[in-house]
Protein backbone atom coordinates (compact mmCIF):
# COMPACT_ATOMS: atom_id res chain seq x y z
CA UNK A 1 0.00 0.00 0.00
CA UNK A 2 1.29 3.13 -1.14
CA UNK A 3 2.00 6.12 1.80
CA UNK A 4 2.45 10.22 1.34
CA UNK A 5 6.44 9.49 1.42
CA UNK A 6 6.06 7.53 -1.57
CA UNK A 7 4.33 9.91 -3.50
CA UNK A 8 4.73 13.18 -2.04
CA UNK A 9 7.00 16.14 -3.78
CA UNK A 10 9.99 16.99 -1.36
CA UNK A 11 11.30 20.15 -3.25
CA UNK A 12 8.45 22.35 -1.28
CA UNK A 13 7.45 25.47 -2.66
CA UNK A 14 6.38 27.82 0.66
CA UNK A 15 4.64 31.03 0.85
CA UNK A 16 4.54 33.17 4.12
CA UNK A 17 1.78 35.48 5.37
CA UNK A 18 3.49 38.15 4.20
CA UNK A 19 3.53 37.34 0.60
CA UNK A 20 1.32 39.55 -1.64
CA UNK A 21 -1.25 38.38 -3.68
CA UNK A 22 0.44 38.92 -6.98
CA UNK A 23 3.31 36.95 -5.83
CA UNK A 24 1.47 34.00 -4.59
CA UNK A 25 -0.58 33.98 -8.24
CA UNK A 26 2.77 33.80 -10.20
CA UNK A 27 4.72 31.53 -7.83
CA UNK A 28 1.50 29.10 -8.50
CA UNK A 29 0.87 29.56 -11.42
CA UNK A 30 4.55 29.54 -12.89
CA UNK A 31 4.81 25.95 -10.98
CA UNK A 32 2.10 24.69 -12.28
CA UNK A 33 0.71 23.56 -8.52
CA UNK A 34 -2.69 24.43 -7.50
CA UNK A 35 -1.50 25.28 -3.89
CA UNK A 36 1.19 26.02 -1.23
CA UNK A 37 1.96 25.48 2.35
CA UNK A 38 2.22 28.82 3.96
CA UNK A 39 5.00 29.01 6.63
CA UNK A 40 5.84 31.12 9.45
CA UNK A 41 8.44 30.75 11.79
CA UNK A 42 8.92 26.88 10.86
CA UNK A 43 5.30 26.18 11.24
CA UNK A 44 2.90 25.65 8.60
CA UNK A 45 0.35 27.89 9.49
CA UNK A 46 -2.05 27.86 6.26
CA UNK A 47 -2.74 26.36 2.79
CA UNK A 48 -3.15 29.37 -0.21
CA UNK A 49 -5.04 27.18 -2.98
CA UNK A 50 -5.68 28.48 -6.30
CA UNK A 51 -9.75 28.24 -5.43
CA UNK A 52 -8.34 30.76 -2.38
CA UNK A 53 -7.13 33.18 -4.73
CA UNK A 54 -10.35 32.48 -7.29
CA UNK A 55 -12.60 33.70 -4.29
CA UNK A 56 -11.10 37.96 -4.83
CA UNK A 57 -13.00 37.44 -8.41
CA UNK A 58 -16.18 36.36 -7.11
CA UNK A 59 -19.29 38.40 -6.01
CA UNK A 60 -20.33 39.01 -2.47
CA UNK A 61 -22.42 37.26 -1.00
CA UNK A 62 -24.84 39.37 1.39
CA UNK A 63 -26.37 37.79 4.85
CA UNK A 64 -29.80 36.37 4.54
CA UNK A 65 -32.78 37.29 6.70
CA UNK A 66 -35.91 36.54 7.77
CA UNK A 67 -38.02 38.27 9.85
CA UNK A 68 -39.94 36.79 13.02
CA UNK A 69 -42.34 39.13 15.63
CA UNK A 70 -40.92 42.07 13.98
CA UNK A 71 -37.43 40.91 14.94
CA UNK A 72 -34.85 40.78 11.56
CA UNK A 73 -32.31 37.54 11.98
CA UNK A 74 -29.69 36.86 9.76
CA UNK A 75 -29.80 33.70 8.56
CA UNK A 76 -25.66 33.19 8.25
CA UNK A 77 -23.46 34.79 10.91
CA UNK A 78 -21.03 37.96 10.99
CA UNK A 79 -18.01 36.20 11.01
CA UNK A 80 -18.96 34.29 7.69
CA UNK A 81 -19.22 37.43 5.79
CA UNK A 82 -16.65 39.39 7.45
CA UNK A 83 -14.67 35.99 6.26
CA UNK A 84 -15.49 36.33 2.96
CA UNK A 85 -14.67 39.97 2.76
CA UNK A 86 -11.46 39.39 4.09
CA UNK A 87 -10.56 36.97 1.16
CA UNK A 88 -12.04 38.94 -1.15
CA UNK A 89 -10.05 42.13 -0.30
CA UNK A 90 -6.36 40.06 0.58
CA UNK A 91 -3.71 42.08 -0.37
CA UNK A 92 -1.28 39.37 1.33
CA UNK A 93 -1.06 35.76 1.65
CA UNK A 94 -2.00 35.31 5.67
CA UNK A 95 -5.82 37.10 4.16
CA UNK A 96 -6.44 34.90 1.98
CA UNK A 97 -5.12 31.38 2.73
CA UNK A 98 -6.88 28.59 4.48
CA UNK A 99 -5.63 28.64 7.84
CA UNK A 100 -4.95 25.94 10.36
CA UNK A 101 -4.91 23.19 7.30
CA UNK A 102 -5.85 19.71 7.39
CA UNK A 103 -2.20 17.85 6.77
CA UNK A 104 -1.01 14.42 6.74
CA UNK A 105 2.05 12.62 7.60
CA UNK A 106 4.14 10.74 5.76
CA UNK A 107 3.06 7.65 6.84
CA UNK A 108 -0.35 8.43 5.75
CA UNK A 109 -2.29 5.82 3.50
CA UNK A 110 -3.26 6.57 -0.07
CA UNK A 111 -6.25 5.42 0.85
CA UNK A 112 -6.65 7.86 3.57
CA UNK A 113 -5.14 10.91 1.42
CA UNK A 114 -7.83 10.46 -1.43
CA UNK A 115 -10.94 9.99 1.11
CA UNK A 116 -9.49 13.27 2.73
CA UNK A 117 -9.15 15.13 -0.83
CA UNK A 118 -12.50 13.75 -2.37
CA UNK A 119 -14.63 14.16 1.08
CA UNK A 120 -12.81 17.41 2.12
CA UNK A 121 -12.53 18.89 -1.21
CA UNK A 122 -8.57 19.32 -0.39
CA UNK A 123 -6.07 19.48 -3.02
CA UNK A 124 -3.27 20.48 -1.41
CA UNK A 125 -1.76 18.75 1.86
CA UNK A 126 1.31 19.48 3.82
CA UNK A 127 3.04 16.64 5.17
CA UNK A 128 3.96 16.86 8.33
CA UNK A 129 6.42 14.85 10.68
CA UNK A 130 7.85 15.81 14.20
CA UNK A 131 6.36 19.28 13.45
CA UNK A 132 8.71 20.22 10.43
CA UNK A 133 7.20 20.68 6.71
CA UNK A 134 8.92 17.62 5.06
CA UNK A 135 6.75 16.91 1.90
CA UNK A 136 3.48 18.63 0.25
CA UNK A 137 0.76 16.14 -1.73
CA UNK A 138 -1.26 17.22 -4.54
CA UNK A 139 -4.06 16.07 -6.71
CA UNK A 140 -1.22 15.52 -9.61
CA UNK A 141 0.81 13.56 -7.06
CA UNK A 142 -2.39 11.09 -6.36
CA UNK A 143 -3.35 10.74 -9.90
CA UNK A 144 0.14 10.23 -11.19
CA UNK A 145 -0.28 6.72 -9.63
CA UNK A 146 -3.01 5.69 -12.00
CA UNK A 147 -0.02 5.63 -14.93
CA UNK A 148 2.65 3.79 -12.81
CA UNK A 149 3.32 0.13 -13.32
Amino acid sequence: MLKAKDIMTTKCITLTPETDIATAVKTLLDNKINGAPVVEDGKVVGVLCQTDLIVQQKKVTLPSFFTLLDGVFPISSHEDLKREMTKISALKVGDAMTPAPTFITSETSMEDIATMMVNGKLYTLPVIDDDKLVGVVGKEDVLKTLVQG
